[in-house]
């Protein structure tokens, strides 16, 4: 954990990991985001196809963000309503395992080999083969979209 410009402690997942589903539907989480998530975490659908996964309070966090949309917008409401009723909250147990619905395994295509990955604040869970033709689709705009994405920062 990092403290955050409130000096709040803010998650910090960085990395790649390529656990497999059990037969299940489990996934034991890497060995470094276990104790960020040991209390619980809320998994949701993410873009690409791929499941977001926040410790529990990185998602009140980002909620109490998505509340100040205006109701009259459409697009937050269809947003909103997609985030927020594809969310699962759960404890993994003790041996770091998180059990991953049904409907949320569908819809990220995940069956036995998945990619784990750190994005900062939130955890990102991939079909193993999307994340690799993901990730080999985007390394060659990485370096230029860096200055667009962070001005200033290179």
């Amino acid at each position: 954990m990092v403290s955050d410009a409130f000096g709040h402690d803010a998650p910090l997942f960085l990395g790649t990991y390529t656990p497999r589903l059990d037969d299940k539907g489990r996934l034991i989480l890497p060995a470094k985001f276990r104790g960020q998530l040991a209390t619980g975490l809320v998994m949701t659908k993410g873009q690409e196809r791929c499941l977001f996964v926040f410790p529990v309070g990185e998602f009140r966090r980002m909620h109490d963000q998505l509340r100040q949309a205006p109701v009259t917008s459409r697009q937050a409401r269809d947003y909103l309503r997609v985030f927020l009723a594809s969310a699962h909250d759960e404890v993994p147990d003790k041996q770091g395992r998180l059990s991953i619905p049904a409907g949320l395994r569908g819809y990220a295509g995940l069956d036995r080999d998945v990619a784990v990955i750190g994005v900062g604040s939130r955890v990102e869970i991939w079909d193993a083969a999307a994340w690799e033709s993901y990730l080999e689709e985007q390394t060659p705009s990485y370096a230029e979209t860096a200055e667009e994405v962070i001005p200033g920062a290179f």
